[in-house]
């Protein structure tokens, strides 16, 4: 079976994966991993960067390079591997206007990377792309990881998982009831 960019958004948009969005589980996780993962070393690699041409296309690539190593390599350095390729990706979206011309309950998935990143520019511009396209839930979370990147300079919860030391700061905010994990 020929996977495509519809492939993509129909499985990651079915009502079976959407309520798993943010809650997954070790069973999905071993399922995304066994469907898509030479899909992902193929999109890593650039075999796939023609989708970049549609809409459609760019939301997909983002999904294989951002959403789906957190499944399928949960809790490994892995999981970042592609990170900043999707941020390409979704800042190549945003360029050639690609983003106007999906539906707003598509548009938070486009935007994700930017939110994921450690680089501040790259969280002001999902702040501000979250509020200009009303995803008023999402704006929240993008605010809340603007602030952890503006304090830390990088996410501290994923500082085990890189095998990075640690400062005293992020181990006391680590430790706090106001942590995010992740």
């Amino acid at each position: 079976m020929t996977i495509t960019a519809e492939t993509i958004i129909d499985y990651w948009y079915c009502e079976r994966i959407k309520k798993h969005w943010f809650r997954s589980t070790p069973e999905l996780d071993t399922e995304i991993r066994d469907k898509f993962e030479t899909l992902w070393e193929m999109a890593a690699a650039g075999a796939l960067n023609h989708w970049l041409e549609t809409a459609e296309g760019a939301l997909a690539l983002v999904i294989i390079l951002d959403q789906f190593p957190l499944n399928m390599f949960r809790n490994q350095a892995k999981s970042f591997q592609t990170e900043q390729l999707a941020v390409q990706i979704t800042r190549q979206a945003i360029d050639k206007g690609l983003d106007g011309q999906l539906p707003q309950n598509k548009l938070a998935f486009l935007y994700m990377p930017l939110m994921h990143s450690e680089n501040l520019a790259d969280q002001d511009l999902s702040v501000h792309l979250f509020e200009q396209t009303g995803l008023d839930a999402n704006s929240r979370f993008a605010r809340h990881h603007r602030d952890i990147i503006q304090q830390f300079g990088r996410f501290p919860h994923r500082n085990r998982i890189l095998k990075r030391e640690s400062t005293p700061q992020e181990l006391d905010y680590l430790n706090s009831k106001h942590a995010f994990k992740g």
